[in-house]
């Protein structure tokens, strides 16, 4: 039977001091509702994101699924219950997650929808080191779920339980909303809790089930230290993958790794490597310390840095080499070709064998427009070469030391473009 799940995202969090919605704040390079977004896809055939007035940058980050807005904030209850017309004819189950939960993964969603083919409400709830502010999952002896109680409302006795609510429930559609719409608001908050659907479903008697996850998986984020702390998460699970799929991570705390990274087998990361998202690195290549990547692709056999940047459109073919304070964008460094030296390579296309001396850069932008430029195979561009975009270096040619190329330069030959040496006798420094 399908299911559908609907994800809460209308907080402020203001606890987080930002313009930014809460849930578009960044793990691993894509927004914290993205990472929950991509657990739920692969469990659930349908989800509704509700948002508050005025995120439109929250509902495109949803995209493709409908968003609801809450045009007042009543309360979690009161948020779930303002999908229900975008699910109306929906007559399967209906999960309800938090869009600040942004690291519950896609099998404690799957073993969440197993066990409600025997319950006829299930949450997911977790056992933290430290249940500080956490909803308390109160249970009979036989261990099933009678209520949650607000820690905020929560007695000396029910604060001291350690099963905490992690804001995950599942159950039929009708049974869910017809729960929803039961809750009321008579707590300290004023609020409609989406906790209390569990003492109803209780005492309708429901079988009322607590499936269990990881704190790591489960923590909620509602500030900056704990946004750090889950991209700390995510990045050692990031690593442990990479790791465990064949590369080397020479110093794997100081790397950084994106959602997408995709790392080839025999691929050796040196200390202080960051990937920005969109980057792929084909097997046995070498990133050297202190490099940054984003959007790019590295090609079997290349070095790069270290104090290499590659940004957004860069190819690396095969065996290229790509040295220290280099920059490319938008650039194709063919096979075999070497950058090794404080150079900027920009809307550009460097042919097979090329070698690109130090100190040469790409004059790509005008003011107003980019402009490309293309060098051929094997050709050999001299220390401090500027070349004038657009422009085309011929294959096998060179260019002289400090030249400034404005012009096409034909294949195999040698374009030099500089003033003459004038030596003038006895205009040395003579000293005091």
């Amino acid at each position: 039977m399908n299911a559908a799940a609907i994800l809460l995202a209308a907080g402020q969090g203001t606890r987080m001091r930002s313009a930014l919605p809460k849930t578009m704040h960044p793990i691993a390079g894509r927004p914290m509702i993205r990472h929950l977004l991509s657990s739920v896809e692969q469990v659930f055939e349908r989800a509704v994101v509700v948002v508050g007035p005025g995120m439109t940058m929250l509902e495109k980050a949803a995209a493709p699924h409908p968003t609801v807005v809450q045009e007042r904030r009543l309360g979690t209850g009161h948020a779930a219950l303002q999908a229900e017309p975008a699910l109306a004819g929906h007559a399967g189950d209906v999960a309800v997650l938090y869009a600040d939960n942004p690291l519950i993964s896609a099998e404690t969603l799957r073993r969440l929808r197993a066990a409600r083919a025997r319950a006829g409400l299930v949450l997911l709830a977790m056992r933290p080191a430290d249940p500080a502010q956490y909803g308390r999952v109160i249970t009979d002896r036989r261990g099933l779920v009678q209520r949650i109680v607000e820690f905020a409302d929560a007695t000396e006795a029910e604060r001291a339980v350690g099963l905490c609510n992690a804001g995950v429930v599942c159950a039929a559609a009708d049974d869910l909303f017809r729960w929803l719409k039961a809750v009321r608001n008579d707590n300290r908050q004023g609020e409609y809790y989406l906790t209390d659907v569990v003492a109803l479903a209780a005492a309708e008697g429901a079988r009322v089930e607590a499936v269990e996850a990881p704190e790591a998986e489960l923590r909620g984020i509602n500030s900056r230290a704990e946004l750090a702390e889950a991209e700390a998460e995510v990045q050692r699970r990031l690593r442990r993958a990479a790791m465990d799929n064949g590369a080397t991570l020479i110093q794997p705390e100081s790397v950084i790794l994106s959602h997408d990274t995709a790392l080839g087998r025999d691929v050796t990361v040196g200390p202080n490597v960051v990937f920005a998202p969109g980057v792929t690195v084909e097997d046995e290549v070498e990133i050297r310390a202190f490099s940054h990547l984003e959007g790019c692709v590295v090609k079997r056999g290349a070095i790069i840095g270290p104090f290499a940047r590659l940004r957004p459109g860069t190819v690396i073919e095969r065996n290229a080499h790509v040295g220290n304070f280099v920059e490319l964008k938008a650039a194709v460094l063919g096979e075999g070709a070497k950058a090794n030296h404080l150079t900027y390579l920009g809307d550009a296309e460097i042919g097979a064998g090329a070698n690109i001396g130090a100190g040469t850069i790409t004059c790509n932008y005008d003011g107003v427009n980019k402009h490309r430029t293309v060098i051929g195979e094997g050709a050999f561009i001299g220390s401090d070469t500027a070349l004038v975009a657009p422009v085309k270096v011929g294959a096998r040619a060179i260019t002289g030391a400090g030249s400034v190329i404005t012009a096409e330069v034909p294949d195999d030959a040698l374009a030099i473009a500089r003033g003459r040496q004038v030596n003038l006798a006895g205009r040395g420094f003579k000293g005091k």
